[in-house]
């Protein structure tokens, strides 16, 4: 499997994360952003979304990192993925959390301090802490996202919101979240993603 990549990016972290937490053999393609590599054609030939990640696996070319993880836990890592309805319900919310308040708040808060994006820090800090707060609150007593054990809520969460401090965001007063984080990197397999020195990581 060939996982088409970008150091900095958490979308593209879940998915290396994951291919590491499931022993998944893979390989890793670093695309150059800055020299606009996604936006030429071969690229835009796997996603015309011009977007990392996209993984390739045989014949079967996938985007969007939330939905290349539902793929990998079903066909590599079914633990990840519960099939009891009311728990898979529980993972697809964290999926929908992190393609919107995680999105909009810590990765939105850590894309000006990286990439100088033009957006509403304010804005981006006042969802950061409303998604913060929602995740303090669900991880009172547990070890772990939904159920007892990993899944790719857990995954799909990990990566911006580790990062948060980038973007400015402290997760000082949530120890339940950075527990959670914790959990996260000491599961065999953890890969870190790169830090950048810049908001209170500076």
């Amino acid at each position: 499997m060939r996982i088409h990549s970008f150091p900095k990016s958490g979308h593209a972290h879940r998915v290396r994360l994951f291919a590491n937490l499931a022993g998944i053999a893979h390989e890793v393609i670093e695309v150059d952003l800055p020299a606009g590599e996604h936006k030429k054609p071969p690229f835009l030939a796997l996603n015309p979304a011009g977007q990392v990640p996209v993984i390739e696996d045989g014949d079967t070319v996938i985007a969007d990192s939330n939905a290349i993880l539902v793929y990998l836990a079903r066909k590599y890592a079914p633990s990840y993925l519960p099939t009891d309805p009311a728990a898979e319900a529980q993972v697809q919310k964290f999926l929908s959390l992190a393609a919107g308040d995680l999105a909009f708040g810590p990765a939105a808060a850590r894309m000006i301090t990286v990439f100088n994006a033009p957006l509403d820090p304010d804005a981006c800090k006042a969802t950061a802490a409303k998604l913060l707060g929602l995740l303090e609150t669900l991880m009172e007593g547990r070890q772990f996202l939904v159920g007892e054990r990993p899944t790719i809520a857990d995954v799909a969460i990990y990566s911006y919101t580790a990062h948060a401090p980038e973007g400015g965001i402290s997760l000082e007063p949530y120890p339940n979240v950075r527990r959670l984080l914790k959990n996260i990197e000491a599961l065999d397999g953890f890969v870190p993603m790169p830090s950048t020195k810049v908001g209170l990581a500076a």
